[in-house]
């Protein structure tokens, strides 16, 4: 038994675990959704549909509604109309529990109140598979993690001495140490520095080449432009467009939605779009 199912006092439980979705594979679902907070309805009206193999970026200005969106996919914040499907699922149906296994969650800020070593932190990624067949992969998962977002260096060394781009990627490992088929990451690139950051987009590409979905929000129209395969554009609390990027950004979408005129670039290396602003001297 592992030291996390030692801890919790876990014996190994029967439990539905997933399997591994096939190449197309609908892993999440929002259908009519309607979003209140408070007084405000910040979501209204969002169809969005998350297919495994798949990078999906949602990109738009602040305010748009994409970690509102982000946190209803994810079964964190409730919707006042319409529905959210898990696995085929509404939300609401999975227990915390079965629904840990199936999502995991990298919210935009990553605090902890106790200063707990690095690698602590990435394991917390594995306490839902805590008494089953598989915690037995604890190790090596979080081994890989913590490899693939390059932070094994400072493995003992407490999380609130990292700086808020280590900060980052630590969470980013504890979330890939997971394993969870569907990856949610909310702006997983704001703290970073450009080889971080492009290191972290590499990562949802390999993720979503073994198989697993992935909805990342972006700010950076680049980032989005060269390693999504789909891009959903919001504005208003609706999603303007959605599609491939070379298709959905388009200099009169852009500069309608972020009210700032562009022109948007065949990149001259790859051909994807580069969205530049307009700026007048």
């Amino acid at each position: 038994m592992s030291l996390m199912a030692k801890l919790l006092g876990t014996a190994r439980t029967v439990r539905e675990l997933p399997a591994a979705p096939a190449p197309g594979t609908v892993l999440a679902e929002a259908e009519r959704l309607r979003v209140r907070l408070g007084e405000r309805t910040v979501l209204d009206g969002a169809d969005l549909t998350v297919r495994a193999g798949q990078v999906l970026a949602l990109v738009g200005p602040n305010g748009a509604g994409k970690s509102t969106l982000l946190a209803a996919l994810a079964a964190d914040t409730p919707a006042a109309e319409g529905t959210v499907r898990v696995a085929g699922r509404p939300a609401g149906e999975w227990s915390a529990a079965e629904l840990a296994l199936r999502r995991a969650v990298l919210p935009q800020a990553a605090t902890l109140s106790f200063p707990f070593p690095v690698e602590d932190v990435v394991r917390m990624g594995r306490a839902p598979w805590a008494g089953t067949e598989r915690e037995d992969e604890d190790e090596e998962a979080v081994r890989a993690a913590m490899a693939a977002t390059e932070v094994t260096e400072f493995a003992g060394r407490p999380f609130s001495a990292l700086s808020g781009g280590e900060r980052a990627r630590v969470a980013l490992a504890r979330v890939l140490a997971q394993r969870a088929p569907l990856l949610l990451l909310d702006e997983p690139t704001a703290a970073l520095d450009l080889r971080h950051q492009e290191l972290v987009l590499r990562i949802c590409r390999e993720r979503a080449a073994a198989g697993d979905a992935v909805v990342v929000v972006l700010h950076d129209l680049q980032l989005a432009a060269a390693y999504a395969d789909r891009a959903a554009v919001l504005h208003g609390g609706r999603i303007a467009a959605e599609g491939p990027p070379a298709e959905v950004f388009t200099a009169g979408l852009i500069g309608e939605v972020y009210r700032q005129p562009v022109e948007v670039l065949p990149h001259p290396a790859g051909g994807t779009p580069l969205v530049v602003p307009v700026r007048h001297r």
